[in-house]
């Protein structure tokens, strides 16, 4: 009897090896299309929108997201790595590369006739090792702030231009350490990232304090405050409608006199309250006063407290609200009773600058500085853009050195290292399961390969040069991308995040053996389904 198929009969499928030649292909596709981008001599890819928007970049998470990948298995691997950026920060590029590299290597033993179990078992054994050889090659630099500088500088250095990314690498460090807090997780959210477009790229600072893309609304409020008392409160200021559907009666316009009265009553018994405290601390001494507020200010509220001479700012955003009592103390206030000189922050200069259309008002010198902002300064949107991604992975590369307490030789060095002592443990291992680890061994050195095409070297001449110098030395070498010859990257200050290692091991050698398994692809619609 024929065997009764239950597929769908409008479904597209590709069995056995047609299936992994499908898998194959899409790995090679995307490795292609990002291998170019690798390490600081990379290239730029232009992406072009649907409307037309242009988009210049060399970061690979950005290119991943951006692309639009109809291929399945491509989009597979994009997301996968992808999610690496989500962890970590960094390795989306290195990530398609090396899974890319592990299906080639493994379709030269398969077009042999060798299984793919066994590759994926050779593969799983292989990760296991380059795990011990990334734990002995780990240097340990607990909060060391040189290697932390050279950390952020690598990572830097693969999205922006040197020069630029030497002036970057300082911000990210000095930003992630003013927010560290013993004891407590880092919290990058703490750093702000504010985005001017004025001046050039170069012009980008680190502000110890906040940055509020608004300014007062009130053209008789102080442009410029020095020694300045912070109230961050969040209370209504102006008339607001009550929470409940109410109405009031009144049969004569003085009753409607009265109640309007009432009402602006309250809120000025509220205004009087601030003006107080600002009397009391600040008359007869060279202390001024700032009002952040969360709600609104209406302008009869404005007005008084412009007469006392206040800085006020109103429907401040609830990022800000907690970044200030971080950057300036004090405590955010819902309730103007009782108070106090404790509950305020205190700041040495908040200014306005005006830009265009565009108001920004500065709190700086503050007393404490467990917040920051990175102010982006760039000539176009585009400049900004490229600076914020940029920045976002420098300043993830120095968390995730302190997070590790250790970092690993960049410059290609991991990967050679890997490469040859895969082959050393090669020879102890039983049966053909040692040719899976052999084309672990050979995936490694893409990387390494990589970087050397990038920067205009020969590749296999790199290579040759590298696991030489590897064997002779006995300690890690990586490629200098300026001359082509060999350094040790400890030398140099170029190191790689420890974290972003291990999940490229773990997350690659994983998806490459999923990928390598299927024997069947199937697109079938739903209508499979029905009856």
């Amino acid at each position: 009897m024929a065997a009764i198929s239950l597929l769908n009969p409008k479904a597209e499928f590709a069995r056995a090896a047609q299936a992994l030649a499908v898998n194959i292909s899409a790995a090679k596709g995307i490795q292609d299309v990002m291998k170019t981008n690798l390490g600081p001599k990379g290239t730029m890819k232009m992406l072009v929108s649907g409307a037309g928007d242009i988009k210049i970049t060399k970061d690979g998470n950005v290119l991943l997201h951006e692309m639009q990948i109809q291929h399945p298995t491509a989009s597979l691997i994009a997301r996968a790595s992808t999610a690496m950026d989500d962890m970590t920060g960094d390795g989306t590029t290195s990530t398609v590369l090396v899974i890319g590299e592990l299906l080639k290597q493994a379709d030269l033993l398969i077009s042999e006739g060798l299984h793919p179990r066994i590759i994926a078992e050779g593969f799983n054994q292989a990760r296991t090792k380059a795990l011990e050889v990334l734990e002995k090659l780990k240097i340990e630099c607990k909060g060391n702030r040189e290697i932390l500088v050279d950390v952020a500088r690598t990572s830097l250095r693969t999205k922006v231009h040197h020069s630029l990314a030497d002036l970057l690498t300082e911000h990210c460090v000095d930003a992630v350490l003013a927010i560290q807090n013993p004891g407590k997780d880092l919290d990058l959210n703490m750093v702000e990232i504010m985005e001017m477009q004025h001046k050039t790229a170069t012009d980008t600072a680190l502000i110890n304090g906040l940055v509020l893309d608004h300014g007062a609304r009130h053209p008789d409020m102080p442009k410029r405050v020095t020694n300045a008392y912070i109230l961050t409160c969040n209370v209504s200021l102006e008339y607001e409608k009550s929470e409940v559907n109410s109405g009031f009666f009144y049969k004569t316009a003085e009753e409607r006199e009265k109640l309007v009265l009432a009402e602006r009553q309250f809120i000025e018994d509220r205004v009087k309250k601030i003006i107080a405290l600002k009397k009391k601390l600040c008359d007869k001494t060279d202390k001024n006063f700032v009002v952040i507020n969360q709600k609104g200010i209406d302008p009869l509220s404005l007005d008084l407290l412009a007469k006392e001479g206040i800085l006020a700012l109103r429907r401040a955003k609830r990022r800000n609200m907690e970044r200030l009592t971080l950057a300036c103390g004090g405590t955010a206030m819902n309730c103007l009773d009782d108070l106090s000189e404790e509950q305020l922050g205190f700041s040495n200069l908040v200014y306005e600058h005006v830009l265009g259309e565009n108001k920004f008002t500065f709190v700086e010198e503050c007393k404490h500085k467990h917040s920051v902002t990175i102010l982006l300064k760039g000539p176009n949107k585009h400049t900004l853009t490229q600076l914020k991604d940029a920045v976002r992975d420098g300043l993830r590369a120095v968390k995730n050195a302190l997070d590790d307490g250790a970092v690993v030789p960049g410059a290609g060095a991991f990967e050679v290292a890997v490469s040859k002592e895969l082959h050393k443990f090669k020879e102890t291992v039983k049966g053909k399961t040692r040719l899976g680890v052999q084309a672990f061994a050979e995936a490694m050195l893409v990387i390494p390969k990589t970087l050397s095409v990038n920067s205009g070297f020969d590749s296999q001449d790199t290579i040759v040069k590298l696991l030489e110098e590897y064997t002779s030395l006995d300690v890690p070498v990586g490629l200098d991308l300026s001359s082509g010859e060999i350094l040790k990257p400890a030398d140099q200050g170029i190191y790689d995040n420890y974290s972003v290692k291990k999940q490229i091991l773990g997350s690659c050698t994983v998806i490459a053996s999923n990928l390598l398994l299927v024997d069947e692809i199937m697109r079938a619609g739903m209508s499979s389904l029905k009856g």
